[in-house]
Parts: C-alpha cells; structure tokens; sequence
C-alpha cells in the first residue's frame, strides 16, 4: 500500500488532518495484511491503541517500526491502517491441486504439473470438498513460483500477468472448472524448460494469502510448469567439430572419430554433462547431427563415436566404453581446447541405436558386472541409458539396463529391429523389461529403424499412408530425449509428465497432432504398494500381494510375456499372442483377457495395503490383444472403469476414458501371419486418487478394501481383449 506523495513529503500527522484523513481511506480500501505484526498492544484487534503506540515512538526506532526500516513513521502508520480491525484467526491457506486440464466427463478435472507453452490452464475447486467456493466470486492468482519461505515472509499476491482472473464458480463439480487467461505465461528459464508458477484462489478477494484461500504450490515445489516447446532448438548457439580424431591407444584403429556438438558459449557455462551417440550397424557416426545439434543447444556436450558393431554386440559395447574414456582425457585437445574443464564426467548419458543400442545396455552390464572397469569414470556416473531400436543378440543376463534409469524409443514400422514373433534378437522390449530401475518407452507409430537417423536406408514396413517420415520420427525423438535427459540429469520436474502423461493429454509442441504415440511408464522408487503385479501367486484367483482375485471375463491367461510360436495369427494355444516383451529365459509376466458383456476383475487390498491415503497415484499398464476377434470388432481406443470399495462398502469409480485417452489400438501392420495388428502395445494409466474423492463420494482412502476393474458396456468399451500389468500405488 502508498500513501499520497503530498503527505510523505511533509507529513505531521498533528497539523495535517486532511492528510490523515485521506491516509485513512485509501488504507482501509486496500488489503489487509496475512499476519498480525500490527497488532502492537497484542489484545488481537488493530484499533486505535496501535496508532498510539506507532505515534508514541514516532521518528525514531523502536516497537512501532512494523516495516523494519529502522524509523517509525508515515509507513508504519499506513501498516496499522491496512490492517485495521480483528487479526486473521492463524489458520493457514489450505493446500491442495488446483491447476489441471478440463475433462468432458467425471471427475471433470485432471490435475496435472506440465503445460505447453501457450496453453490454457485451468483451476478447480470442488464444492463438495471445499467451504465456501459454492456460487463464489474469487480472483485468481498466477505467482512467479516462490518457496515455503518466501509465502511465509510475504503472503501479498502479485499476479505474473498484471492482474487476476476474476472467476465465479458454480454448485456443481462440473461448473467449477474454470478456465484462466495463461496463453501468454512465459515458459521456461534458460535451460530449465519449463517454468514454475503458484496459483490461488483468493476467497476473500484482499490480494493476501490468507486464511479462506486455497493454493496450489504453497512449498518449494510450483503449483504447475509451464514449459517450453521440447523439438525447438534450446537457447544456446551450438559448435560442431564434424570430425575429430581421438588416436586413442586402446581404440582400434579404423573407429577412432568422433563427431562433436557443444555450445558456442560454453566457456561461460558451469560444467555440462557428456551425452555419447553409439551408431547401428551399418550406420555412421556422422548421421545423429539433429540430435546433436538439439541436445547442445539445450545445454549439454555430445559426442558421437565411431562404433565397431560388425562383430557384435561386445565389440560395440567396447567402443562406448572406450570413446567415454578418451573424450574425458582429450578434453583440453577438443576445439582447441574449448570445453576443458566445462566437462562433467560424473554425468553421462549414454545413447545408442540398433546393435549400438543393445551396446550400450552390454557396456554398463560389464561394468557392473565387474568385467569391465573404466579408467576415468564409474558405474555411478552412467546417469541414464536411452536406446533406439536395440537388438537382444545377448539375451537375459547379458542385455540388461540393471538399475539404470532406463528409456527406449521405438518405431513401429521397424524392419531392420521388427518386433516379430519368431526372432528374439528383434524384440526390443526384451530389454526394457529387464530394468529394474525407473523405465520409460516411446512407441511411434508409423517410424521405421532408420528415421532415427538422417540417412540409413528406408525399411517403412506398415501400412501405407501410415508414413510419418524422417522429420515426424525425429520430431517425437527430439521431445523424448530432452524430457529424458532434462529430468534424470538435470532433476527438472517439469520433464517428468512427458514421460507418462498419454500423447491425447500431452503432446510435445512440434509433434504433429496425427503421430500416435505410445508411452509406458515405471518407478519403482516411487512406489509405495504392489497391489499385483503378477510375478508371483500364478493362480489367477491370487494377487501378488496375497489377496483373492475374483473375475467374470472370459478366456483368461496369466504367465510370461512371451509369443509362444512364430506367428501373430491369433490362436487358442497360444494366449499371449502379440507378447513379444521376453525371451522364454526372462520372468516378466502379465494377465491377459477378453470380454463380450459387463464384466470384473476384482482384487482384494490385503489389510497391509489398504491405506492408500500416503500415495498419489494408482498406477496400471494396459495393451490391447493384438488380431484378437474382439480386438478386430472394437477397431479403437479401449476404455474401461476403475472401482475403488472402501471399507464402509463406499464405492468410487473412474472411467479411464475421462482422461481423454485410453488403451490404443495396436498398430495396424501384416505380416508374420493372417489378419492385421502388430506387437502389443503397452501404455501406463495413471490416475491421481484424489479423483476418486471428486464430488464429495465419502470414500475412506486410508482404508480400501477392493480395486475393480469393470469392462464392457457402461463401463467403457463394449468388448475387448485387453493385458494387465502393474496395478501398484505411487507416491509421485
């Protein structure tokens, strides 16, 4: 609050009453403050009392100076004023999401961190859950992201965009879901992609944040991310060094060069991790240069090698491990020096592609393996390994990503790398479902092997006009590499959604809008309860965790992960067609079933499980049942409800339809067999369990007894054939 210039100036509250006057009024109209630090007589009401100890001190240090300027005068007067009247009771703003996406359908909100630049954000409060929202008219914040400490210092609310949202909500949880002005919000920082904000409704309409008011993003953490486009070039100009010779001693001669991308500035840079590119067979070093070019540009030195991958697996794996090594000892002779010193050797990320893909799975299983040890870096400094299209030469013991933060990205077209169900060398998900660590998948629709690159040849095996090319290929490769790289390296949060939210919810800027991508999702770090995740109790009727499963679908099949013959022709003697996600020597295991009427599956909460309060997320992956009759008739997205029963006998339900998404269809490809369809296509559904509260439902969710699964008319789609994996509980 300012008072007039005319009475700062020469102010003498004893010979100005005119000025007091007009002091008073323009305090009492304006906000009151959060806390009561005004209130210097402490009898809990601001009133004349405190003016007469602000004036008693007047001009001089002491207990009236409420601003803390080291004199008492015209502002701390101004302070009592705006605070006049009884102090705020001391409860705190509640907390809670309010950012979130608008649903077409129940609980009509989707709560949610990341947005794309550009985009509308919306907020929403429930009447049910919420006093005083029914009918109210509020203004709504957008506040630069401040820490815990920063709102308890200063509560006064000052809007990004210049001024609130004035926002009238509804009676109804449907009418209470409103959009706010956010298309202009600044998205991202440099090389933070995305940019926090904090959002409150503000009740009372005082412009504090005060007891009555509801904020999203009151901690450290920011209520949302707006962020920016993730296939646009980052902000620094880029250096590439097309070849460079390393010389290096222990690397064969004929695979010594490198090509090397890094910022311009990068002298002016704190020191940025080092991203290797370990080519295909066949391939070059010299074909990654959008890859180059886009990471580097956001921060970060790439180098991709020459990779011996004719022999095999183990000699590409050895070339990775071998360029890490000389690119960390010849820094200073790169570029003329360049980048020495600007190197983070304690972050590495390793990516690869094809053979080269499998090798760099192969070279941290070595090292962690013992059977390998570098000479300038660790098993620990491996941050993430990414991998285009791998083959699985190796198998189970020897292709496996351990506990590294894991990712694969995979075109569905593919046929070099193919998915086929009579080759486990071309199966790439073998590999991914051997991490242990926290994994993330990208299946593209319409990629094939080498759209990954800039020039391998064209080996597009899909239906035609399913085509997305070299440029729409890269376009979803750029975005998920970023995403990748940004969080498991640099911890930004606001990646973390494009890992996991489906493509209809979250689509990268610059992915054309009719690209279908598939995204699966795992971390067991975050996860605080497996309620089955079918990798033991093999009964059907026994979850993992040891509670009774009761079921009326049809033609049910729990077991390995694995396409039993040669073909995708759908067969009553092989149940899990289309499961080409592990060799007969792997242990990934999943439940698969069709349905034709309304039915269940039903599971038991063991009573060690049963509070689901302390968890944010229940989590699932789900794929539809590649040429299945049922999956032929439906030809779509497959939705289907999710039930949680409390103790009480409370239900709530969910459809997974409401998100906008589903479980896609798999990719329509022939070939290996009659019919149309190609591999099954998992994809994860996360669904905050705060949702099942959404309309005051009474749920108790510290003490829930039964999670349903419901399928077929009126819960979702008519008929179906549908896998089940990984119904677990996260706490993020």
């Amino acid at each position: 609050m300012q008072s007039s210039r005319r009475c700062h100036i020469s102010w003498r509250f004893t010979q100005s009453a005119t000025c007091v006057a007009s002091f008073v009024l323009l305090a009492l109209s304006g906000p009151s403050f959060a806390s009561c630090p005004s209130d210097l007589t402490g009898d809990g009401i601001v009133d004349a009392a405190d003016i007469a100890s602000v004036l008693g001190a007047w001009g001089g240090p002491g207990s009236g100076d409420i601003t803390g300027d080291g004199i008492v005068d015209g502002a701390d007067l101004a302070a009592v004023l705006g605070a006049w009247g009884a102090c705020p009771s001391g409860e705190p703003p509640l907390q809670r999401e309010l950012a979130s996406v608008q649903l077409a359908s129940h609980p009509f909100a989707n709560f949610v961190q990341s947005f794309n630049a550009g985009s509308t954000v919306f907020v929403s409060l429930d009447p049910a859950l919420v006093a005083g929202v029914t009918n109210a008219v509020a203004d709504v914040y957008v506040v630069a992201n401040r820490s815990q400490v920063d709102w308890d210092a200063d509560a006064v609310l000052v809007d990004a965009r210049g001024a609130p949202d004035v926002v009238t909500f509804g009676a109804t949880l449907a009418t209470c879901v409103k959009s706010l002005a956010t298309t202009t919000l600044l998205a991202g920082d440099v090389l933070n992609i995305g940019r926090g904000y904090d959002l409150v409704v503000d009740l009372n309409r005082n412009g504090v944040l005060d007891t009555g008011d509801v904020i999203d993003g009151r901690g450290d953490a920011p209520g949302f991310w707006m962020v920016a486009s993730l296939t646009a070039a980052g902000p620094l100009a880029v250096t590439q060094i097309n070849s460079f010779d390393t010389n290096y001693a222990p690397i064969i001669s004929t695979f010594q060069l490198e090509r090397i991308y890094y910022p311009t500035n990068i002298q002016s840079l704190d020191p940025l991790p080092l991203v290797v590119i370990s080519h295909g067979n066949g391939h070059q070093y010299t074909w990654y240069d959008y890859l180059g070019q886009h990471l580097a540009s956001w921060g970060y030195i790439v180098m991709s090698h020459q990779n011996n991958t004719g022999p095999g697996i183990e000699t590409a794996s050895t070339t990775t491990l071998q360029h890490t090594a000389a690119f960390i000892s010849l820094q200073a002779s790169i570029g003329g020096g360049a980048i020495a010193g600007k190197l983070d050797a304690d972050k590495i990320i390793w990516i690869g592609h094809s053979r080269g893909g499998e090798g760099v799975v192969r070279a941290y299983d070595r090292i962690f393996d013992n059977t390998f040890v570098p000479v300038n870096y660790s098993l620990g400094d491996i941050k993430v390994i990414s991998t285009i299209a791998p083959t699985d030469f190796l198998g189970t013991n020897s292709a496996t990503p351990h506990g590294v933060p894991y990712h694969l990205i995979y075109g569905a077209a593919d046929g070099d790398v193919c998915g086929c169900p009579d080759n486990d060398i071309a199966d790439s998900f073998n590999l991914f479902e051997r991490s242990t660590g926290e994994r993330a998948s990208t299946y593209v629709h319409g990629a094939d092997h080498n759209d990954f690159n800039c020039c391998g040849v064209n080996d597009f095996s899909g239906p035609a006009g399913t085509a997305i090319g070299t440029a729409g290929a890269q376009s979803v490769a750029k975005a998920a590499f970023l995403a990748v790289i940004k969080y498991h390296v640099a911890g930004q949060q606001a990646a973390k959604e494009y890992l996991w939210r489906q493509y209809e919810d979250l689509r990268p800027l610059g992915v054309a809008g009719t690209i279908t991508v598939d995204l699966d999702y795992k971390d067991p770090n975050a996860t605080n309860a497996i309620i089955d995740d079918f990798q033991t109790n093999s009964a059907t009727t026994l979850s993992s965790s040891g509670g009774a499963v009761v079921l009326t679908v049809s033609n049910i099949s729990e077991g390995l992960m694995n396409d039993n013959n040669t073909s995708f022709t759908t067969q009553t003697s092989d149940p899990k067609n289309g499961m080409v996600r592990g060799r007969t020597t792997d242990t990934t295991r999943d439940v698969i079933f069709d349905f034709t009427t309304p039915s269940t599956v039903e599971f038991t909460v063991v009573p060690v499980l049963e509070d689901f309060s302390g968890s944010t997320y229940l989590s699932l992956r789900a794929a539809q049942g590649t040429r299945h009759a049922q999956t032929v008739a439906l030809a779509g997205t497959l939705t289907f409800s999710i039930t949680l029963v409390d103790a009480n006998a409370i239900a709530s339900t969910i459809n997974i339809g409401a998100y906008g998404g589903g479980v896609q269809r798999p990719y329509q490809r022939t070939g290996a067999g009659t019919g149309a369809g190609w591999q099954n296509e998992y994809e994860v559904i996360r669904v905050r369990l705060t949702d099942f509260l959404a309309g005051g439902t009474g749920i108790d969710l510290s003490k829930i007894s039964t999670v349903r699964l419901s399928f077929g008319a009126g819960a979702g789609s008519d008929k179906g054939r549908v896998a089940i994996d990984d119904i677990m509980l996260d706490k993020d």
